[in-house]
């Protein structure tokens, strides 16, 4: 169910007024928190994985040039030749007019919302932390700044690890708990 303006305008009030909080934990990739976490003036907490067109890599200001990092859905490795390395330059620009024409709705609607000329990437330069769910065995490492904290691993599930089977060690009796 939708709620209608003057009610948006009493619960803005409401959360502005009336409630302490210390910080907006939202996922940036819809850019509705931090646009609230902007007008409630308070700090941001980012969890994602990623945005797909790399918006989160020019807001906290990583250095990754696509010369040497392999960009996602190119199934390139850090290996590339020079080829390669254009290719993933030509796919790294086109990611700005795909991250154009995703977050335009939201950037009209945050500035209009917060009476200022504002973009998504002015909104997330002010995230207080990023909690990036990167993994490295499936993520290229790369630097990453100081309110970036990697939660790799966050998504899976903890499964016990099968018992390795002495028949498949001769010697792991003597090393091996095995039963």
């Amino acid at each position: 169910r939708y709620i209608q303006g003057s009610q948006v305008t009493e619960l803005l009030r409401l959360l502005k007024s009336e409630s302490n909080f210390d910080a907006l934990f939202t996922d940036p990739a819809l850019p509705c928190g931090a646009i609230v976490a902007e007008h409630l003036s308070i700090p941001s907490v980012y969890l994602l994985r990623g945005i797909p067109c790399g918006l989160d890599i020019d807001a906290t200001q990583c250095p990754s040039p696509p010369s040497y990092v392999p960009r996602l859905l190119t199934d390139y490795t850090d290996h590339m030749n020079f080829l390669q390395r254009v290719k993933n330059v030509i796919f790294d620009t086109s990611n700005l007019f795909l991250c154009d024409f995703l977050f335009e709705p939201y950037e009209k609607l945050a500035s209009e919302f917060l009476q200022q000329d504002v973009t998504m990437l002015d909104l997330f330069h002010k995230a207080s932390v990023w909690l990036l769910r990167y993994d490295f065995v499936l993520d290229y490492p790369r630097p990453l700044m100081p309110n970036i904290i990697v939660v790799g691993g966050v998504n899976c599930a903890h499964k016990q690890l099968p018992q390795v089977g002495c028949a498949v060690f001769n010697s792991c009796s003597d090393r091996l708990p095995c039963s």
